[in-house]
């Protein structure tokens, strides 16, 4: 018997259940006739606005901008004492990613720097001859043309 009446109290808890949700269901859908809601917007409700860039202007990449170039002196005023402490040989590594990771950042100097070596002395002399001199002497190099790596003047 205590079998029977656990089923018919099971379907009781059911029954109620059932009715709680759609009771609650009932609720929520509102009883006015209006048309319902899509679930999502129509083509013609949408609209996505993307501003474009503030900056119209493309880096040249066979130009040294002033601001390139002061960045280039603070990347490797930054570096000089590392470089000071690494010896000459890893310390030319080193500068040569410094110089290449600031090629990069200023639009793609890469290929400028590999062509003709010689515009990293020319920046550094007219920007910062004081950082120049102290990375020609950590370097041990007569100018920092000769201790970039690749093919070039």
């Amino acid at each position: 018997m205590t079998d029977q009446r656990n089923r018919a109290l099971v379907r009781l808890a059911l029954i109620t259940c059932a009715c709680a949700a759609g009771s609650a269901l009932a609720a929520c859908s509102g009883n006015d006739d209006s048309a319902p809601v899509p679930a999502t917007p129509g083509p013609e409700t949408v609209s996505i606005t993307m501003p474009g860039p503030d900056r119209t202007d493309v880096p040249n990449p066979d130009q040294i901008t002033p601001e390139a170039a002061k960045q280039l002196c603070d990347m490797t005023r930054a570096d000089l004492d590392t470089w000071r402490d690494q010896g000459t040989t890893i310390a030319k590594v080193s500068f040569n990613g410094t110089v290449h990771n600031w090629a990069i950042r200023n639009g793609g100097l890469n290929d400028l720097i590999v062509t003709d070596r010689t515009v990293i002395d020319t920046a550094t002399t007219q920007n910062c001859p004081d950082v120049r001199q102290q990375a020609l002497e950590a370097l041990d190099v007569p100018d920092l043309a000769s201790a970039l790596a690749g093919v070039g003047r």
